[in-house]
């Protein structure tokens, strides 16, 4: 099983979580933490160019990391997704529910 690395920084009034690896049934429950804890607390940017496998645990993660964004007033936007992301994103249905960015500036 692959390692799944996530980096959590704050720059200004926003975070940037960046995760590296599966995102999958073995790992979402760590990048549920983190994403959760941080869209609690500011607007939040999910770079996602590395990330190597989408499972439907991960798109779940990600469902409801977007309405509780809202619920808290919060913004959530995918920066980068690698090609696995956006395909798994497109063939359930999800891509057009995701602000997608090219960078951190954009968001």
């Amino acid at each position: 099983m692959t390692q799944l690395y996530i980096d959590v920084r704050r720059e200004g009034a926003k975070d940037i979580v960046t995760v590296s690896g599966p995102v999958n049934s073995f790992t979402f429950s760590e990048f549920q933490e983190k994403v959760f804890k941080s869209i609690q607390a500011v607007d939040t940017l999910i770079d996602m160019s590395k990330v190597t496998t989408l499972s439907s645990a991960g798109i779940g993660v990600l469902m409801a990391a977007l309405d509780d964004a809202e619920t808290a007033g919060k913004r959530l936007a995918i920066c980068k997704p690698s090609e696995i992301v956006a395909l798994a994103l497109e063939s359930t249905g999800f891509g057009d529910k995701f602000p997608i960015v090219a960078s951190a500036k954009d968001f």
